[in-house]
């Protein structure tokens, strides 16, 4: 099976030269795709020589996997996964998530919480709300919705790869799940990201995502 690893990358020029070699050594195809950095990662790839797109302008998270499932698309790939490159995603599960899509699944999710227990912090309590709307409206039951670390087979890579509009992770989840994909989870246990900051570092900015994503699944998804 022919897959690529999907590297969004936002300001990520101390994250990645560590990263991308985990991935090589691996021994699986990458690109990363530089989201209109305002660091020097523009610079840093190209004198490391790494495979990489730079976009001029900040597209956003679900703009830029989209671009990375399109190239894996076009370039004749059978499935594609989403590593961040914040350096949260352990190259060493990629091939868990490439097993479950081997074995004939569509859509697989790299989870923390398959064996282990979600820890009572307010992200983990948003986890918890956009579990509950998943199951309100697809009768299933999933554990780590906001995940990041996802791979798709050739029938979800093709249907993302032309049609994907989703806001973010939990929004292309329920999309796949209403679709009657084939879905799976895999344990994995994500690190803290390496240097620079998340983005939910804001108590505002989450609170945005969470009120966004809520309406999306359960109004805009029909």
């Amino acid at each position: 099976m022919k897959v690529l690893i999907i590297v969004p990358a936002y300001n990520e020029e101390k994250n990645l030269p560590v990263l991308i070699p985990k991935i090589t050594a691996e021994g699986w195809d990458y690109i990363v795709i530089n989201d209109g950095s305002t660091d020097n990662s523009a610079q840093m790839l190209a004198e490391k020589g790494f495979n990489h797109l730079d976009l001029t302008v900040n597209a956003g998270l679900a703009a830029v996997t989209k671009m990375g499932f399109m190239y894996a698309h076009d370039h004749g790939y059978d499935a594609a996964l989403v590593v961040d490159g914040d350096g949260q995603h352990p190259p060493v599960y990629i091939r868990n998530l490439v097993d479950k899509i081997e074995e004939g699944y569509d859509y697989v999710v790299g989870s923390r919480f398959i064996d282990q227990k979600k820890p009572m912090t307010m992200r983990m309590v948003g986890s918890r709300l956009i579990c509950g709307a998943i199951k309100l409206k697809t009768g299933i039951t999933v554990t780590d919705p906001t995940s990041g670390m996802r791979a798709l087979g050739r029938k979800t890579l093709e249907d993302f790869a032309e049609n994907m509009n989703f806001i973010a992770e939990p929004d292309a989840l329920t999309y796949v799940l209403r679709r009657g994909y084939k879905y799976a989870e895999t344990q994995v246990n994500m690190q803290e990201r390496m240097e620079g900051v998340s983005y939910f570092r804001s108590p505002l900015k989450s609170a945005r995502y969470m009120f966004t994503i809520l309406m999306s699944i359960l109004f805009l998804q029909w």
